[in-house]
């Protein structure tokens, strides 16, 4: 019987992480120890040689005693915890990918790590349609005008006046499972989509009705662009100023997916001349952003404090991601979502599924 550590947060909950637990293992198969990390009361962060983390590496020792397995969202699981619990055996972490584990480390002290891909799918998809249609019809702006008294009638202008999704190109940079419902949702609207994705499959995107272009063709022939690519060297900066001089005059523009992928030095003079129609943010270089940030006062800017995959259901379904896995290991079998799969040799699992 494991002995199973859970460290929740406010989001993924140690109550969330326990029914997905027990309503895969049994009540009776584990024993459990459950902390509450501060997130995201308290912004994560590094911490010691990983990136967004919460808590304290001595927390998380500390919250490891006699467990064989620890499942977290954002626990670190740095090279001093793996060497202070040389009990563990594989950390669950319910994530798109385990930013917050030394996966070198996880993998020369020979602990199994799995992660939860797609776990914000639907939810990222969603606000990121949100934020284009509220980037588009100004939606937030008259909203706060109007509550301060403001009637913008003028909107109705022709100058002033917005566009519909109804038969406008939208390019989305990245076609992955975020990326591929935006798309479907798009084409419900009526849009047509084109995509920029050299890892993606050109026959399956054709499959889905995308139409699959280089970088350049896709941000000269898109009213809209949405970020969707992960943040990799390749990808940092992906969409920088040259890159926006290539957008049409008054394109808008979204990133909800990292905000390293923009360079958002030249956004503020883009907005105030009207070469960028609108810029809708939920990620930033800097987060939180400065109360002086320059796009805080530019014009036609919606901006989001990084909830695009804040749901409810996001949170259960990573937490029954993790719990599936964990059940798998637990039962010997190898997880469906390995990062370091150079451990499995050594933890010699069956391969049935």
């Amino acid at each position: 019987m494991p002995h199973i550590a859970i460290a929740g947060d406010h989001f993924v909950t140690p109550t969330v992480f326990r029914a997905a637990l027990e309503k895969e293992l049994g009540q009776t198969s584990a024993t459990f120890s459950e902390t509450t990390l501060p997130w995201p009361h308290e912004p994560f962060g590094p911490i010691g040689d990983v990136i967004e983390a919460s808590g304290s590496i001595a927390a998380s020792i500390a919250a490891l005693e006699g467990a064989q397995i620890a499942v977290s969202q954002m626990a670190p699981f740095t090279r001093e915890v793996f060497a202070a619990r040389p009990e563990l055996q594989m950390v669950g972490i319910c994530r798109g990918g385990p930013v917050n584990v030394d996966l070198a480390a996880a993998t020369e002290a020979g602990v199994l790590v799995t992660f939860a891909p797609g776990r914000n799918a639907q939810a990222a998809a969603e606000f990121t349609i949100g934020l284009i249609l509220a980037a588009m019809r100004r939606i937030p702006l008259t909203d706060a005008e109007l509550k301060r008294g403001v009637w913008r009638g003028d909107y109705y202008a022709w100058e002033n006046v917005g566009v519909e999704l109804d038969g406008t190109t939208v390019g989305l940079v990245g076609y992955g499972a975020i990326g591929r419902i935006v798309a479907r949702i798009l084409q419900a609207f009526g849009s047509t989509v084109i995509a920029y994705d050299p890892y993606a499959d050109a026959s399956a995107l054709a499959a889905d009705g995308v139409i699959t272009v280089e970088l350049e063709t896709l941000l000269q022939r898109s009213s809209v662009v949405s970020l969707h690519a992960r943040l990799t060297p390749e990808t940092k900066h992906i969409i920088d100023e040259r890159a926006l001089g290539l957008l049409p005059h008054g394109a808008v523009l979204v990133n909800a997916a990292r905000g390293g992928l923009l360079d958002y030095g030249p956004l503020p003079d883009m907005l105030r001349s009207g070469r960028l129609g609108a810029l809708a943010l939920d990620v930033y270089d800097v987060e939180p952003p400065p109360a002086d940030w320059p796009l805080f006062s530019a014009p036609n800017v919606v901006v989001s404090p990084h909830l695009a995959g804040a749901t409810t259901q996001t949170a259960t379904r990573a937490a029954d991601i993790v719990a599936r896995d964990v059940a798998d290991f637990v039962a010997g079998r190898i997880p469906a979502h390995v990062a370091n799969p150079e451990v499995l040799d050594v933890l010699q699992l069956n391969t049935a599924s």
